[in-house]
């Protein structure tokens, strides 16, 4: 008989927590996001999370895996925490075993981008494949690997930090000490940046604040040229990064989400041209620049995914 089990998705960012139950790439049931702002600590989160997670497997007993995603370092193996990005307390926190006894399920614990990887393996718009590279861009940059079949984490499982690539030996220095990291140069903000000093070049002032992704998308539609050349510099700094991926790791596909990425077009168009253009035939003739199928459920639906694989009990339709 085919298996029909549910997983509980705990997306954990950086202002919220989002925990839904998925299926076969659906959220089917999610409860009201968990602000971490009212908790001080790490314990009282925790034991709410808990608390989400049983009212869910109350209405959806056959929810067998529990997986979380979280914005930090892992140990993957352990479901160990080592640190949170922006969630002060959370420094070595053995959460899989925490909630593994707590709600006598089995579970994984991961970074939430390779979470956002998994769902669009396994789910979404990299299903089939054996060798793709996933990435959100919004505040920073995320990124995932998948390569020979199987998710690629490294020796401490740090793999696939694409936002920490460089693309200038001499750039801006990163969170890390790291030197001309991609996420310093088209996270949000610098987006935003960038298209503050275009506008004031062109003699169009116009504040940060009005320099938004979303906000250059919509003039760039209408033809505005300062929004499009910025389109164009993120896409030539973007393709800088992905093209030492390429010709590391060969991949089928690149997957591109995140709330940049609603740019649509306007992104993947010259992103496309710039990447191209700097590839042999070998890597380029094959590889395809994707949009993600999930949105902000992707972590929630990558999670779950990932504990019932984790745990044996795949789903095969």
């Amino acid at each position: 008989m085919p298996q029909t089990h549910l997983a509980v998705g705990v997306d954990f960012g950086g202002t919220s927590v989002k925990i839904g139950v998925a299926f076969r790439g659906n959220v089917v049931d999610q409860a009201p996001p968990i602000a971490t702002a009212d908790f001080d600590g790490p314990d009282a989160l925790i034991e709410t999370i808990i608390e989400v997670v049983n009212e869910l497997r109350q209405k959806h007993p056959r929810t067998a895996a529990v997986g979380v995603g979280v914005p930090g370092f892992v140990d993957f193996e352990k479901g160990m925490v080592h640190n949170l990005t922006n969630v002060p307390g959370w420094e070595g926190i053995k959460l899989k075993r925490i909630l593994g006894d707590r709600l006598d399920l089995p579970v994984a614990v991961d970074n939430d981008a390779n979470c956002m990887a998994y769902a669009e393996w396994k789910r979404g718009a990299g299903r089939g494949l054996d060798n793709l590279i996933a990435i959100t861009l919004g505040t920073g940059v995320g990124g995932g690997v998948v390569a020979n079949g199987a998710m690629v984490r490294g020796a401490r499982f740090g793999a696939g930090e694409v936002g920490q690539m460089s693309i200038d030996y001499q750039g801006v220095r990163g969170t890390y000490g790291n030197l001309g990291a991609l996420e310093e140069y088209v996270g949000n903000q610098q987006i935003a940046e960038m298209a503050h000093q275009a506008y004031e070049a062109a003699g169009e002032p116009r504040s940060e604040s009005n320099c938004t992704p979303a906000e250059l998308s919509r003039l760039a539609r209408q033809g505005d040229a300062v929004a499009l050349e910025v389109w164009d510099r993120v896409a030539t700094k973007l393709a800088s990064a992905l093209m030492s991926c390429c010709w590391l790791l060969n991949p089928h596909a690149i997957i591109i989400g995140g709330g940049v990425a609603k740019a649509g077009e306007l992104l993947f168009g010259p992103l496309t041209s710039h990447l191209y253009a700097q590839l042999s035939p070998p890597f380029k003739d094959h590889l395809m620049i994707l949009p993600a199928r999930f949105g902000n459920e992707a972590g929630m639906i990558g999670a779950a995914a990932l504990s019932l694989d984790s745990a044996g009990m795949t789903y095969r339709p």
